[in-house]
C-alpha cells in the first residue's frame, strides 16, 4: 500500500460454488482487498470453500451476514437466476459500497434494469465480471483496433465450446449449467462471454441477432449465432458443451487482423496476440496472470477515485437485451430485430 493508513477493501462471497474460488483467490494475490467474509445456504459447501480458504467470517444466511457488518465489494456467485434478486437485497442494504455480479448478469433485460435502479437509487456501485475485459491481452488488441492497426473493422468470429461429457450434461441436478431453473444453457454461460466480446469491440450494439440451438437435456447443448452490427458488420459466434475445446478469436479489419487462440479462460497460462497485416505476422506473448485479481484490483480503483468502472451498468442492461433477442430467436427461428 502507499501509506500505513491505508486500507485493504473489504470483500465478501456471496455463495461459495466454483466461481467463488477465483475470487477468494484474487482477494489473497493483491494488497488492495481482503476476504473479509462468505455466505452460503448449504453448510457443506461452506466447509468445503473453508477447507481451501482462510475466511474471517462464515454465515448460512445472506440476511445474518449483512446484519453482522458492512463491507466494500459485495461478489455475487450464486446460480445466475439468483442475481437480480441477491442483487437487490445487497444494493438495498445500505451495507455495501459496491457490488460484482458474475455474468450472465441477469436472466432478462427487465432484470437487469431493476437490478441497476436498485443500484443506483442506493448509491451502490454495480459492475458485471467479466473477467476478460481486464487481461492485458484484451486490452492491448483494444488499443492496436482504436489506433487502426487493422483498418477499418468488418468481422468478429469466436467459439467458446468446452466438450463436457453425455451423461453430465444430461444430469441437470449436479451442475447449474444444465439446469433451466438455475439459469444455466449455453447461452448463459458461454454465448454471454462472446456477445459482450463482440459488442466491446465494435463499440455499438447489434440491431438484428439470428441464433440456432443445439437441443439439450432441460437447456440447449450449443447455439450458432451472427449478430449484425450497423454497416453490415457481423459477428459469427459458435458455443456449446459439447464439441472440442475451442476458445479462439478473431477480429478483421480491412487492413489487418487480430487472433488470440485461448481467449477466455487462461489464468494459468501464457497466451499469444497474433496482429496479421501486410508486413506478415506479428506476435504478442504474454505471461500467465490471473483474471479475477486485475478484474479486482480494477473495481477497487474504481472505489478509490471515482474512474467508470469498464463495464457500465448501461452496457449490462444492452448485454441482456442481446441475450433475450438470441433466446427468442432461438425459439422461433427468426431473426430478432433490435
Amino acid at each position: 500500500m502507499n501509506s500505513e493508513t491505508e486500507k485493504r477493501l473489504r470483500v465478501a462471497l456471496v455463495g461459495t460454488g466454483g466461481i467463488s474460488r477465483g475470487h477468494a483467490r484474487a482477494c489473497g494475490n493483491t494488497d488492495k482487498a481482503e476476504l473479509a467474509a462468505v455466505c452460503d445456504l448449504s453448510p457443506e459447501a461452506l466447509d468445503r470453500f473453508t477447507q481451501q480458504f482462510a475466511a474471517p467470517n462464515v454465515y448460512t444466511s445472506l440476511e445474518e451476514m449483512l446484519a453482522a457488518d458492512e463491507y466494500d465489494i459485495a461478489v455475487i456467485c450464486v446460480w445466475g437466476a439468483f442475481h437480480a434478486q441477491i442483487g437487490i437485497q445487497l444494493a438495498e442494504s445500505g451495507r455495501v459500497r459496491a457490488i460484482l455480479c458474475e455474468k450472465p448478469f441477469t436472466q432478462s433485460a427487465p432484470e437487469a434494469e431493476a437490478l441497476v435502479a436498485a443500484a443506483q437509487a442506493n448509491g451502490v456501485l454495480i459492475a458485471e465480471a467479466f473477467k476478460f475485459r481486464h487481461h492485458p491481452m484484451h486490452l492491448m488488441a483494444e488499443e492496436i483496433i482504436r489506433q487502426g492497426g487493422i483498418g477499418k473493422l468488418q468481422n468478429i468470429r469466436s467459439t467458446f465450446c468446452t466438450n463436457v461429457p453425455a451423461e453430465r450434461r444430461l444430469n441437470p441436478e449436479n451442475n447449474w449449467r444444465f439446469n433451466r431453473s438455475k439459469g444455466g444453457g449455453a447461452i448463459y454461460d458461454l454465448a454471454c462471454y462472446n456477445i459482450h466480446h463482440a459488442r466491446f469491440i465494435f463499440g455499438e450494439e447489434p440491431e438484428r441477432v439470428f441464433a440456432a440451438r443445439v437441443p439439450g437435456g432441460e437447456v440447449e447443448d450449443a447455439a450458432y449465432i451472427s449478430l449484425v452490427f450497423p454497416g453490415g458488420r457481423t459477428a459469427q459466434i459458435s458455443v456449446g458443451f459439447d464439441s472440442w475445446v475451442s476458445q479462439y478469436v478473431e477480429i478483421s479489419g480491412y487492413d489487418g487482423l487480430l487472433r488470440a487462440e485461448q481467449a477466455w479462460n487462461n489464468e494459468s497460462q501464457p497466451v499469444t496476440l497474433e496482429h496479421h497485416s501486410a508486413d506478415g505476422i506479428e506476435e504478442i506473448n504474454f505471461p500467465p496472470t490471473y483474471q479475477f485479481t486485475h478484474q479486482l484490483e480494477h473495481l477497487c480503483s474504481c472505489l478509490a477515485s471515482g474512474q467508470p468502472h469498464r463495464i457500465s451498468p448501461e452496457n449490462s442492461i444492452a448485454q441482456m437485451r442481446v441475450l433475450d433477442a438470441v433466446a427468442e430467436s432461438m425459439r422461433t427461428g427468426e431473426t430478432v430485430l433490435l
